[in-house]
C-alpha cells in the first residue's frame, strides 16, 4: 500500500511540474530540408591574369564599369616587345621572295647559260664523233670534245640543283620570318588584357606602375545580371539532394526575407579538407540588387507534406520514444523532421497528450 501511494504521489508531482509543457500532436505542413551555407557569385565570374611580365602602363576601366567581350581592361608596357616586333618585320621583309627576285633571276640565267653551252658542246661532240666514225680526225680530239660535253652537261644539271636549293632556302627563310612576325604580333596583343565576357568589372587588383606577371591576378569580372548561389553541403547530406529541388535562401544583406531558388548543379568531388560538397543554385525570385561574395544561408527542400501529425522535436527522446501525460512511455515511428518539429507516422493520435521528458 505504501509503495502504490509513493508511485501515485510521484506521478502526480511529475505531472504537476510539467503542466505548462503539455502538448497534443497537431496536423500541420512540414518540409524536410538540408542546411547549406554559401557565397553569392556573379555568373561567369573569373579572375583575369596577366600573360606576360611587365609594368602596368594604362588602366582603361574603373571598378563598377560595364564592359563588352574583347574590350581592353588594361595594358602592360610593351616597349621591348615593340622593338622585337619591328625586328621581326624587317626580317620578314628581307627574306620575302619578292625581295630576293634578283638572286633567283641570276640563278635562272645561269641555267640558261649552262644549257646553251651544253647544247653547243653536244653539237661539237656528235659532229666530231661522226667524223671519227668515218675515220676522220684523231681519237684525242674526240675525247676532248666528249669531256667538254660531259662537263657542260654536269654544269647544267648543277645549275638547276642550285636554283631549286636557293628557291627552297628563300621559301623557308621567308616562311620562318613570317611566322616569327606573326608570333611577335600575337605576343604584342598579349600585353593588352581584354574582357572575356559581357559583364561588370567588380575589382581592379593592381595600379599603374606595378610589376605584374603570369601569376598576377589583375581584375575580377563577372555577369552584371545573373548570379549563382554557391553552397557547401555536408557529406552526410549529399545523397539526399538532386538538381531541380527548391531552395529557400536567406541573405545576410536582406535580413528577414526569404527568396526562392532552384538547385542547378552538384559538384561530384568532395573537398577533403572541409568534408563538404559544392552545389549551385539559381534564383527563381531574386532581390533587386546583388553583389558578389555576399554570404547567405539556405534550406534545400527534400520533401514536403501538407498534412502531417507533428510534435516538437524536444518531446522525442532516444530517437523513438515520447512520454504521455499519464507517465507512460510510448514508442513512435518518425517521418519527416525539420529543426523544430517531427512527423509521427505511428504510435500517437491527435487526442494524445504529451509531457516534456526530463533532459
Amino acid at each position: 500500500m505504501k509503495v502504490s501511494l509513493f508511485v501515485f504521489l510521484s506521478i502526480l508531482f511529475y505531472s504537476c511540474s510539467n503542466s505548462d509543457e503539455r502538448i497534443r500532436p497537431e496536423i500541420q505542413p512540414i518540409s524536410q530540408s538540408v542546411y547549406a551555407s554559401g557565397v553569392l557569385k556573379s555568373d561567369g565570374q573569373y579572375q583575369a591574369y596577366a600573360t606576360v611580365n611587365g609594368i602596368i602602363a594604362e588602366i582603361f576601366v574603373s571598378e563598377g564599369d560595364t564592359v563588352k567581350k574583347g574590350e581592353p581592361i588594361l595594358r602592360v608596357s610593351d616597349k621591348v616587345q615593340k622593338l622585337n616586333a619591328e625586328n621581326a618585320r624587317l626580317a620578314a621583309d628581307y627574306n620575302d621572295l619578292s625581295a630576293n627576285k634578283e638572286r633567283l633571276n641570276e640563278a635562272a640565267s645561269l641555267i640558261d647559260l649552262s644549257r646553251s653551252k651544253m647544247k653547243t658542246d653536244s653539237s661539237v661532240y656528235f659532229r666530231q664523233k661522226n667524223l671519227w666514225d668515218q675515220q676522220v680526225g684523231s681519237k684525242n680530239e674526240l675525247d676532248q670534245r666528249e669531256l667538254a660535253y660531259l662537263n657542260s652537261k654536269n654544269a647544267y644539271a648543277n645549275s638547276i640543283i642550285r636554283y631549286n636549293e636557293l628557291k627552297r632556302q628563300l621559301n623557308y627563310a621567308a616562311s620562318q620570318a613570317k611566322r616569327n612576325l606573326s608570333i611577335s604580333q600575337t605576343l604584342s596583343s598579349d600585353f593588352v588584357l581584354r574582357s572575356e565576357m559581357d559583364g561588370i568589372v567588380y575589382n581592379i587588383n593592381r595600379s599603374v606602375g606595378e610589376i605584374v606577371g603570369p601569376q598576377t591576378s589583375l581584375a575580377v569580372i563577372g555577369s552584371a545580371k545573373d548570379f549563382i548561389l554557391e553552397m557547401q553541403i555536408d557529406e552526410n547530406d549529399i545523397l539526399l539532394v538532386k538538381t531541380g529541388m527548391k531552395v529557400l535562401v536567406k541573405l545576410d544583406s536582406y535580413k528577414g526575407r526569404v527568396y526562392e531558388a532552384v538547385l542547378t548543379k552538384i559538384n561530384p568531388l568532395m573537398n577533403e579538407r572541409t568534408q563538404t560538397f559544392t552545389v549551385e543554385a539559381k534564383f527563381v525570385q531574386r532581390p533587386e540588387r546583388l553583389y558578389p561574395n555576399t554570404t547567405f544561408e539556405a534550406s534545400i527542400l527534400i520533401q514536403t507534406k501538407e498534412r502531417a501529425l507533428l510534435i516538437p522535436r524536444k518531446y522525442v527522446f532516444k530517437d523513438s520514444l515520447v512520454l504521455k501525460s499519464n507517465g507512460d512511455t510510448q514508442m513512435v515511428r518518425i517521418g519527416l523532421q525539420d529543426y523544430r518539429k517531427v512527423e509521427i507516422l505511428e504510435g500517437l493520435q491527435e487526442t494524445d497528450e504529451l509531457i516534456l521528458p526530463e533532459q
